[in-house]
């Protein structure tokens, strides 16, 4: 029996957050960051340079989900990218892109997500990065 890989599709969501980019950028990375993609899991390993690994642990549902990965651009305060496997990836590699551009004194941030599986767990990607990327906003919102 031939191994079928599942369809996989892209998710972009951009927000205009309150805050410059360098400091955007930089609160992406820091696991204190409240509301950060690294912040609130069980626990969270991060190795914030090129080919420096990930792992986090998130509490989703009334159980964990593990995720890991490898950062592969670290271009501040420009962009950000990663490798993202889990098991709502069904274990394949994704790739995780954020983009950072100056709008007058805002930020506006795409995050691109690729390679996702075209199906419910793939999907619900979108409202995890949404959640962070709204959390964000709010944390800057507060702090102008």
């Amino acid at each position: 029996m031939a191994y079928t890989q599942p369809k996989t599709t892209e998710l972009t969501l951009t927000r205009t957050i309150p805050a410059s980019t360098e400091e955007v950028y930089d609160a992406w990375l820091d696991p204190s960051t409240p509301g950060g993609p690294w912040a609130g899991p069980g626990r969270a390993i991060l190795q914030t340079q090129v080919d420096g690994l990930f792992y986090l642990c998130v509490d989703h549902e009334g159980r964990e989900w593990a995720h890991y990965g490898r950062f592969t651009v670290l271009d501040r305060p420009r962009r950000i990218e990663y490798t993202w496997v889990s098991e709502a990836t069904r274990g394949l590699e994704s790739l995780v892109t954020l983009t950072f551009e100056h709008k007058g004194d805002k930020a506006l941030v795409m995050l691109q997500h690729a390679g996702v599986p075209d199906d419910d767990f793939g999907h619900q990607h979108r409202d995890g990065w949404g959640g962070v990327l709204d959390a964000f906003g709010d944390l800057f919102a507060k702090d102008s």
